[in-house]
């Protein structure tokens, strides 16, 4: 295969008021012509930093390349000027950020954003300029992309933004596309058709991907190999196959087995102890070592080369050399845990209260003169105390809006909402302010950029006077975020100084700071890579039984819902469609957009990602007259007319009726 980039013992480093950061240290691979080569590892690990260096887009002076070099089309991209850096931005190399809300102009439409580069390096007219923006909004999957071309970023959903960004990223046919977490804010639907996109574009242009993800799902379907770094290194590189089906590495390992299964029901994610190091002061010897249960002596001392596995697998781990065979075979056992016992009590048999009532709850924005968006549309459920309610969909669908609805940063349109049988819509009160809390999908947004992290954590303790002195104060901080992975050290940076991952952490820790009795969480964990997200979820649940904690629980991993939620209600086009005990939706769905989302859910074995028949998203009649949750069997609702009915179920009985 022809070599089209070369990365060779990259070290990066970034000066702060602490010191030096080495953020990537020693960094070596080739991208060949055609592949799609993934990049996991856990947050902060560098992968993003090491992709930004190939743009040349390490802020300086703060950032810099300490040595090693990028090798594009015999140039060192480490060493040429900035406007032959601008040449190559765009149009030889791209990059899909991860974050979409911070990487748009918020001040220019999306067809001015995305024409810009078009025109800067195509020579061709405005207005068939306009038609190729409106067609690779098409591409991504945004509807009405004639009319939605004219909106500014703030009009979409989270999800609908990154799709602009990859529209933007593809205008002018790259060879090099770098696609840094390009799926983490979609749903599972329209991720499989952005990762069939991005297959088909591959194979039109040949186009060379360099696919930054910390779900080993979307992996196991896009990636022709797979580099895994921890600590500023690769630690692992070979065939997807190879690295799935043969870890070496025990990080490599851990990660595979933190995974959520849904074959089987898990009381607990396995996780991998401790946490990444601190590259202000790399640790000697395997900066793994520390995690690593199995650990040699060696590993403390001395850093360990890479072990060739096969010609095209390597891995740096002192368990593959002759003299640790012995300390290998202790963990070449399965990793994943595979018998577990589910405690999960259904709702109906905990003698536990509603804690939330939601009735025919309406949100509707308008959207020009004349235009209105439903984006929630009557919307019903309730809530027990103690549970954990799921709320599934793809992006746009409105959950997010049904959860800031809730806590009323907007206004309902119309509706009612009940907490503990007080209307929050009629009062609000300080008390209620400190019994619902809600962790944003978007971190960087939600966190106070002028703020350090312990003024962030500690604002709600503040207001709400929950510390008797400035000491109790910071020690709450301090706990709050070993709690939620951080360290003390973290408390006096501000929230520019991380990656997306640790602030999605600060988020949960600020949420859980005032000790609330009902969360609701909008995709706490979409920003979080594998192991983390075990952390996180496994702390959820700990904290649920300690706290007595109830959650309202958004995403769109439906793996992770499955594992952590009691019931789940599946929403589309701002109404419910199904909802049924997690169980019973996951092993019975009856509405076909519920089979399509579960159809598309990305798993981690690449056999199973070639094999797989995905269900093609439809369009569902949902405002037909008489179309309501209906009750087709015991807890388990369905959208239908009641002449519908007989198509979900055997039963004769007219169904009763969730008003």
């Amino acid at each position: 295969m022809e070599k089209i980039l070369s990365v060779d013992d990259l070290h990066i480093s970034f000066d702060t008021y602490d010191g030096e950061v080495r953020a990537v240290r020693g960094v070596t691979f080739d991208l060949y012509k055609g592949e799609t080569l993934a990049v996991v590892g856990e947050s902060g690990s560098g992968k993003s930093v090491m992709s930004k260096s190939i743009m040349g887009l390490i802020p300086k002076p703060s950032g810099r390349v300490v040595k090693g070099t990028i090798t594009y089309q015999n140039r060192d991209i480490t060493k040429i000027s900035s406007s032959e850096l601008r040449g190559l931005r765009g149009s030889e190399i791209s990059i899909i950020f991860q974050d979409p809300m911070t990487s748009l102009n918020p001040t220019m439409t999306i067809n001015n954003q995305i024409i810009e580069g078009i025109l800067a390096h195509q020579k061709i007219p405005r207005k068939e300029a306009e038609k190729k923006v409106i067609s690779l909004l098409e591409l991504v999957g945004i509807t009405n992309a004639f009319e939605r071309v004219k909106q500014y970023p703030h009009q979409f959903s989270g999800g609908m933004q990154q799709r602009v960004m990859i529209a933007m990223a593809l205008a002018c046919n790259p060879a090099i596309l770098i696609a840094d977490e390009p799926t983490t804010a979609l749903d599972v639907t329209v991720q499989a058709q952005v990762l069939e996109l991005l297959k088909d574009i591959q194979k039109k242009m040949d186009t060379s991907i360099i696919f930054i993800t910390h779900d080993l799902g979307v992996v196991a379907n896009i990636a022709d190999r797979v580099a895994v770094m921890y600590a500023g290194k690769v630690i692992e590189i070979g065939k997807t196959d190879e690295v799935f089906y043969n870890p070496q590495h025990p990080y490599t390992k851990g990660l595979l087995a933190a995974m959520p299964d849904l074959t089987i029901d898990q009381e607990e994610l396995q996780t991998i102890p401790g946490s990444p190091p601190n590259l202000l002061h790399p640790p000697p010897g395997d900066a793994f070592a520390l995690r690593n249960e199995h650990a040699l002596k060696i590993d403390f001392l001395r850093d360990p080369p890479m072990f060739k596995v096969t010609e095209t697998h390597s891995a740096a781990t002192w368990l593959l050399h002759e003299k640790a065979s012995k300390a290998k075979k202790m963990l070449d056992g399965k990793q994943r845990v595979e018998t577990v016992i589910n405690d999960k009590v259904p709702i109906k048999d905990r003698g536990k209260e509603k804690i939330l009532e939601v009735k025919n709850l309406k949100q509707y924005f308008k959207s020009g003169k004349n235009s209105v968006i439903k984006a929630v549309d009557g919307l019903s459920f309730d809530i027990y105390e103690g549970e954990t309610f799921g709320l599934v969909g793809e992006s746009g669908c409105g959950k997010s809006t049904t959860g800031r609805t809730l806590v009323r940063l907007y206004d309902a349109t119309s509706g009612e909402v009940y907490f503990k049988g007080v209307d929050i819509h009629k009062n609000n009160t300080l008390n209620l302010n400190k019994d619902i809390q809600m962790i944003f999908q978007d971190p960087y947004s939600s966190l106070n950029p002028r703020w350090t992290v312990s003024d962030i954590i500690a604002e709600g303790m503040d207001i709400h006077g929950l510390y008797t002195s400035k000491a109790d104060r910071m020690e709450k901080v301090y706990e709050l975020l070993k709690t939620v992975g951080l360290s003390e050290e973290h408390a006096n940076r501000y929230p520019h100084e991380f990656s997306g991952g640790q602030r999605q952490r600060i988020g949960f820790a600020r949420a859980l700071a005032v000790d609330p009795k009902f969360i609701i969480a909008d995709e706490p964990i979409s920003a979080l890579d594998v192991s983390i997200q075990a952390q996180i979820t496994n702390l959820l649940k700990k904290l649920q039984k300690e706290k007595n904690l109830t959650y309202l629980f958004i995403a769109h991993d439906l793996s992770m819902v499955k594992y952590i939620s009691d019931r789940v209600g599946v929403m589309y086009q701002g109404k419910l469609v199904e909802v049924a005990d997690s169980d019973e939706l996951y092993a019975n769905p009856l509405h076909p957009y519920t089979k399509s989302l579960l159809s598309a859910i990305p798993v981690p074995d690449p056999e199973v990602e070639k094999k797989r028949i995905r269900i093609p998203k439809g369009e569902w009649a949902i405002d037909s007259e008489g179309c309501q949750l209906r009750e087709i069997t015991d807890r388990h609702w369905v959208a239908c007319t009641i002449d519908q009915v007989d198509s979900y179920r055997t039963k004769s009985e007219a169904p009763a009726v969730l008003v």
